[in-house]
């Protein structure tokens, strides 16, 4: 479960950011089986990506590519499931040439980026891949070149403002200093606000669910910056319809559809000081019907 909410989070958060820079292909279909690419990338032709800085990760798109997102450390069976997406677009690539009557050079087959939070030397020994320190960072890690593919090792990477879109998506302490480094983004960065956004969604439907892991507990933890910073932005914006929506949709999560006594209180939970109002928030999947109406009565006296 853990694994599948990552990924939704991980494919949003790459389209949000790579979308100005060219195509997404959205959960694209290989024909050797059923598999869906995670995320396909097209760069557009006449990108200037001066004006969109994203580090790293705007070098890396650069080209045509497949990110494949990792939760965890992928295993044996999992590289080779990536390589299998990658060389079966690769064949469609092939034999749409063929059938175009045009030629197609090496340069013109995507390359494949596997994200993940670890990876053990084992592994990097085993699929022969090296680090090209010159022209990349430390934790980028290379295959053979006739495989075209590459291993970005997150928890490795340099903590710089050139890292930070993929250190968002590590894990642990990594991923809760990344988070925080985007919140203290300015306020005109072109992706703060959407970014934040996902972020806070994908934190508001894991603190709905029963019985979290503690995997899912620590990601709740690392991304309440980003939730905070969310509902504070639509504060000082001035932004109440989006906070009144933001409650009704949490109470409507514990709760079910509101009755007229669940509804009254959305106004009443908007209106409360903004610390106090995040902590009641936070806390809303350990509370009964009655504990809530008791607290908010509480807030009245």
């Amino acid at each position: 479960m853990t694994r599948q909410s990552h990924d939704q989070f991980a494919k949003e958060y790459l389209e949000e950011l790579l979308t100005p820079l060219g195509t997404i292909k959205k959960s694209e279909k290989v024909k050797s089986e059923v598999q869906e690419i995670d995320v396909w990338f097209e760069p557009f032709s006449d990108q200037i990506q001066e004006n969109l800085p994203l580090g790293l990760l705007g070098k890396m798109a650069k080209t045509q590519c497949l990110f494949e997102p990792f939760r965890n450390p992928p295993s044996e069976i999992e590289i080779r499931s990536c390589l299998l997406k990658l060389y079966a677009v690769h064949g469609d690539v092939v034999r749409k040439a063929k059938r175009e009557n045009r030629n197609i050079a090496e340069s013109d087959l995507p390359i494949l980026w596997i994200l993940t939070p670890t990876f053990s030397s084992r592994m990097i020994a085993g699929l022969g891949a090296t680090e090209i320190a010159e022209d990349w960072v430390q934790g980028v890690y290379f295959l053979p070149n006739i495989l075209k593919t590459a291993i970005v090792v997150i928890h490795q990477l340099p903590e710089t403002e050139d890292t930070l879109w993929l250190r968002v998506l590590g894990k642990g302490g990594t991923q809760k200093r990344a988070v925080e480094e985007l919140t203290e983004l300015p306020e005109n960065n072109p992706f703060r606000e959407n970014l934040l956004e996902i972020l806070a969604d994908w934190r508001k439907n894991l603190e709905l669910r029963d019985n979290l892991s503690r995997e899912e507990e620590e990601v709740i933890m690392n991304l309440s910056p980003a939730y905070l910073q969310q509902i504070e932005d639509w504060k000082q914006e001035g932004k109440q319809e989006g906070q009144l929506s933001l409650i009704t949709s949490l109470l409507e999560g514990r709760f079910g559809s509101l009755d007229a006594e669940l509804s009254s209180l959305v106004e009443k939970i908007a209106n409360i000081p903004i610390s106090e109002r995040t902590q009641l928030l936070l806390s809303l999947g350990n509370l009964s019907r009655e504990e809530l109406l008791q607290r908010l009565s509480n807030e009245e006296v």
